[in-house]
């Protein structure tokens, strides 16, 4: 929704922003509220409290006035979307990158979120009441990123600080190795906190750049999923080879993948990377729902209604250089 509601860009990377502290901090104060309302109140009243909060949020939810989305230029069902919205994804390649970075996150994340517990508990053999304050770190590490990250992409580019968060992964895996105790765990978590927030922020951008208005609903759901799987790999691989091998097996396995993660991005998204894009459209026709763009010029007989609408219609070869996504009428990638 957040395209739709800002088209300004600066805002836009401010409403990311925004959004990730509101999540880091919900993260960090909700727990504490429970605790603090547990002191004067019982669980049946508690969760009684949860059901009218939630009441509230649907009906705020309902006043909300959303934009109508841009007209899709596809139809059939809910099936036609999101393979469409997958396909295209992963035709992109600068999306390929960011599907790649996601891996070296979730490689980073599961590590805290799999084997933290594990660590204070069986490692270091400490009391139960040492995990959530460790937790915070990443979460703390997370919002100071998320604070500065409109300032640093006014200078650096998106592919620049996503890259530099794939780093900043595998470093703190890495310094694992070292057999850390609790206190030396801060910095990690906080490093991998704060590398979070330079890879997921950024994302959002992205994909908003790499399709058209109205196929956001499509791109961003097949993010949504496809980094979810990424989370599938780094879960089964903290919790596996943590139980296996030991922490320091783990901190240097999760190391590499989010190393060789981050590697494979930048080959993936080259540097040069350009959104005007020369290329061929061969001749074509088809139908479906479209407005008269630049890709659409041709003659009507009256009956076609107005637009956006649907009739069939021809194209002729012909090549040009434009912003490039794969939509209706771009399949593939060109090749540069």
């Amino acid at each position: 929704m957040l395209p739709d509601v800002l088209p300004d860009e600066d805002e836009y990377t401010r409403a990311l922003s925004l959004s990730r502290l509101a999540m880091e901090l919900e993260s960090l104060l909700s727990p504490a509220l429970a605790a603090g309302l547990l002191l004067i109140t019982s669980y049946e009243l508690l969760f009684q409290l949860n059901a009218v909060a939630f009441a509230l949020a649907a009906g705020c939810i309902f006043l909300v006035k959303v934009p109508a989305a841009a007209a899709s230029e596809r139809t059939g069902g809910v099936w036609q979307h999101v393979s469409f919205g997958i396909i295209s994804y992963l035709k992109t390649p600068r999306l390929r990158g960011v599907l790649a970075l996601n891996l070296a996150l979730s490689a980073a994340g599961a590590m805290i979120i799999v084997n933290t517990v594990v660590y204070v508990r069986h490692v270091l053999s400490m009391s139960e009441s040492a995990v959530p304050t460790l937790m915070a770190a990443a979460g703390v590490g997370s919002m100071v990123a998320a604070f500065m990250l409109p300032k640093m992409l006014d200078h650096f580019s998106n592919r620049s600080v996503m890259l530099t968060g794939g780093v900043l992964f595998s470093v703190a895996l890495f310094a694992g190795l070292s057999g850390p105790g609790y206190v030396g765990l801060f910095p990690i978590w906080f490093l991998i906190g704060g590398a979070t927030s330079m890879v997921l922020i950024p994302t959002g951008r992205v994909v908003r750049d790499s399709c058209n208005a109205g196929d956001r609903n499509d791109y961003f759901s097949a993010n949504f999923a496809l980094t979810h799987g990424m989370w599938l790999v780094g879960y089964l691989l903290a919790g596996s080879i943590g139980s296996a091998w030991g922490m320091q097996a783990c901190f240097a396995a999760l190391g590499v993948v989010a190393l060789l993660a981050t590697v494979l991005a930048a080959k993936l998204w080259r540097h040069d990377d350009q959104e005007d894009i020369w290329h061929v459209h061969p001749a074509q026709e088809h139908l479906h729902p479209h407005t008269h763009d630049e890709h659409h010029q041709h003659e009507h007989e009256g009956w076609e209604g107005p637009e956006p609408h649907v009739h069939p219609h021809y194209h002729a070869k012909h090549r040009h250089r434009h912003r490039f996504v794969i939509d209706e009428h771009h399949a593939h990638w060109p090749k540069q």
